[in-house]
């Protein structure tokens, strides 16, 4: 009787050590690799340099980045890389004559769940170069505050080889009427610390906006790890 005592304390032992086990060590380091890392949007470039993974030398890729920009926003301040160090950006495209009202409505809700996270900035680019005199009125309407959600606008000679070359989005003026008309993508774009566009999605697809809220989720873990290694 005292062996069969013996061994269900130990069955008894096994099944409520098994389960701890793999909570506490096993989960961890699966949880290392539970994020998938995101793609790295525009052209890339394999460089002359290399790094070392477990002695094997590995050469280095150059991604593309959004170039730097200097741009005036909502309150009258310029806006650049500078002033967004170290920041995930959310960015779409404006034009304040004729806004996007579903666009605008949904970035208003994602931006309410991050006005308190400040690794996250909002930036919306319009391209009508009118909207330098009108963004700040059309910042107050949206209640867009620049600490969080920067309105910006320029001259085009900045603002199109930017968006069409550096943030890969489409826009197109048409100034042969008498007020002029743009034509652009509505794509939102997610921006990470160094630059780079990890993601591209679709407004009008609820399935697209959904990847996205999960997406920024995934790039602020991916900078937090990074910082915690080192990197």
């Amino acid at each position: 009787m005292k062996g069969k005592s013996i061994q269900k304390v130990l069955i008894l032992v096994s099944t409520l050590a098994v389960p701890g086990f793999l909570f506490f060590y096993l989960l961890p380091q699966f949880a290392k690799n539970r994020y998938k890392s995101l793609p790295i949007f525009g052209e890339k470039v394999v460089a002359s340099t290399f790094h070392s993974v477990k002695g094997k030398k590995i050469p280095d890729t150059i991604y593309h980045q959004v170039p730097d920009f200097k741009l005036v926003n909502q309150s009258g301040d310029s806006v650049s890389w500078a002033t967004l160090k170290n920041k995930i950006i959310v960015l779409n495209l404006i034009n304040t004559d004729a806004p996007n009202a579903g666009v605008t409505k949904y970035l208003q809700q994602l931006a309410a769940g991050y006005e308190k996270k400040p690794l996250v900035k909002f930036l919306s680019l319009s391209v009508n170069p009118a909207d330098v005199l009108k963004i700040k009125a059309y910042a107050d309407q949206l209640g867009a505050k620049a600490e969080k959600w920067n309105v910006l606008a320029g001259d085009t000679s900045i603002t199109y080889p930017l968006i069409r070359k550096g943030l890969l989005l489409d826009v197109i003026s048409d100034e042969s009427q008498e007020k002029p008309r743009y034509i652009f993508s509505s794509r939102i774009l997610l921006i990470d610390v160094q630059h780079r566009i990890r993601g591209i999605y679709e407004t009008d697809s609820p399935e697209s906006t959904a990847r996205l809220e999960d997406e920024i989720k995934v790039l602020i873990a991916e900078y937090l790890r990074n910082v915690k290694d080192g990197r």
